[in-house]
């Protein structure tokens, strides 16, 4: 019989010396000649062993112990069960051996002899402590893995978002089980336009230094995701920082264990908009997104595959344009849940019924995976698409004219107070459109047009037909103009600009007070 304390089984490094009394051990193995023989614990039992008794005696000084067994002991009276256990086996003798590494205990190995068998020896005794000094060493090297995937899994844990954010039109869900690879990874991201950003990835390798890795590309697709990259550029960009993390990784000396470990990264990122219901993918070696249809129809859309990240492969990315029906269901997922490059068959019947609560379904895929499963970890991010609310959202075609900035603030002033906002609230997003639009009718082109979304945030977005970006500046004192983006990003939390195909959108947010 094996007895580990239990601490030690769940990586923690055992402290020198005796341990505590009654510290809890867990049977980890038994083995009889006999098949029949019943243990007086079950393996996977967790209880402390009486001080009072050769077990007990062995931890606290680390000596092994060769004992007679008298069925009139006294010590056998501290712990029935076992005694009847020796009584039923017929055991004559035994030895009680301690498993320990640098003065630090581990557990227990003991050994009976049963029946005819002829009894321990001193000789024996030898030949045991040997053999549990090598088998406390083998412990000692599983423990010290289990330690570092308890850090590595820890450090992954904090690196992920601790919940999916949905955007104003999207409504998001996860399913994350922890494996040996500590690099995969999830992530929703709010973008300008009610848009909504859904990313997963997975980097190579296992431990800390791949969960680490993991953080840093994460943190930079959230800032390239701010700009408003379209996701083949944002991929791009992407691997660029993945490249030069594998060469700083290969400049390590020849005798970093990590400069062996070449890093190489893969990820889908996808945007969806609701108002144009195209979801724009794009993937570098990372599988292709699970489509379900609200009919429950399901396929996989065919987006191009891009070089993994940090492979020192230049070809782009390729973008692919799915459009959507409100309600569609998109499952992006890690290596864990595919087969033959796509959702594995179980997972999909789990997500024919995309009407259900996405809590719901992610429990449905988990119940589809054998007990062994995702032995590498699994990250799945749900999606599921809406629109939005049409009460909040509002647009208006503005002539290319010096009375467009009047126009837009009568409208936005008739607006706001028809959704309530008022206030300081309503006074900026008056002064923020008159200066937006006032800058596409000086430095734009047609055609002109004001959007106002409501949501958590207020934005104000101004479309027009020139790539011309504007540039924010602090005006001399003697400037009569170049004061216009300085005030708007005074007023507003957020603003930036995106390139679209017919030009470029001036976009604001502004953080909207809590209702009464």
């Amino acid at each position: 019989m094996v007895d580990v304390l239990d601490d030690v089984l769940r990586g923690t490094v055992p402290l020198a010396g005796p341990p505590e009394r009654d510290v809890p051990l867990r049977r980890a193995a038994f083995r009889s000649c006999d098949e029949a023989a019943v243990p007086a614990r079950p393996v996977g039992d967790i209880r402390g062993l009486p001080d009072l008794t050769p077990y007990g005696r062995v931890l606290a000084d680390f000596q092994p112990r060769l004992v007679a067994l008298d069925r009139d002991a006294p010590w056998l009276r501290a712990d029935p069960a076992l005694a009847r256990a020796i009584r039923a086996s017929g055991a004559r003798s035994m030895i009680v051996a301690p498993l320990s590494v640098r003065g630090a205990p581990l557990g227990l190995v003991t050994l009976y002899r049963c029946e005819d068998a002829e009894p321990f020896e001193e000789a024996d005794r030898t030949l045991v402590l040997s053999l549990a000094a090598h088998t406390a060493l083998s412990i000692d090297n599983a423990r010290r893995y289990e330690y570092d995937h308890t850090v590595a899994s820890t450090v992954q844990r904090r690196l992920l978002p601790p919940r999916t954010t949905a955007g104003p039109a999207v409504e998001t869900a996860h399913l994350y089980l922890s494996g040996h690879n500590s690099g995969c990874w999830f992530d929703t991201i709010g973008l300008s336009g009610a848009r909504t950003a859904m990313v997963v990835g997975n980097v190579s390798g296992e431990g800390i230094e791949a969960a680490a890795a993991m953080g840093q590309l994460r943190m930079v697709i959230n800032a390239l995701a701010a700009l408003d990259l379209e996701p083949d550029e944002l991929l791009a960009r992407l691997n660029d920082t993945a490249n030069r993390l594998a060469q700083e990784r290969a400049a390590l000396p020849p005798g970093d264990p990590l400069h062996r470990q070449p890093l190489t990264a893969t990820c889908t990122y996808a945007v969806y908009d609701p108002f144009t219901r195209v979801c724009a993918v794009a993937r570098a070696g990372h599988p292709a997104p699970f489509v379900v249809r609200p009919d429950g129809s399901a396929s996989t859309p065919d987006v191009a595959e891009g070089p993994k990240l940090g492979s020192f492969d230049t070809a782009p990315c390729a973008v692919t344009a799915v459009t959507l029906e409100v309600g569609s269901l998109l499952a992006f997922y890690t290596g864990g849940l595919a087969h033959d490059g796509m959702l594995a068959r179980p997972a999909r019947k789990a997500l024919a019924h995309p009407e259900q609560e996405l809590g719901e379904l992610c429990d449905a895929v988990a119940y589809t995976l054998p007990a062994d499963a995702g032995p590498e970890g699994i990250a799945l991010l749900l999606a599921r698409t809406g629109s939005v609310v049409a009460d909040h959202v509002a647009e208006l075609e503005l002539p290319h004219e010096p009375t467009a900035p009047a126009l837009a603030r009568t409208f936005a002033r008739d607006l706001l107070g028809a959704w309530g906002i008022d206030g300081e609230t309503a006074f900026g997003t008056e002064l923020i459109v008159s200066e937006l639009v006032t800058n596409a009718v000086r430095y734009g082109t047609p055609p002109l047009r004001l959007r106002l979304i409501r949501g958590d945030t207020l934005t104000c977005e101004v479309h027009d037909a020139s790539s011309v970006s504007p540039h924010l500046r602090h005006a001399r004192t003697v400037d009569e103009g170049g004061r216009g983006l300085f005030i708007v990003s005074e007023l507003a939390g957020n603003w930036g600009t995106r390139y679209t195909g017919g030009g470029k959108v001036l976009w604001t947010e502004q953080h909207l007070p809590p209702p009464d």
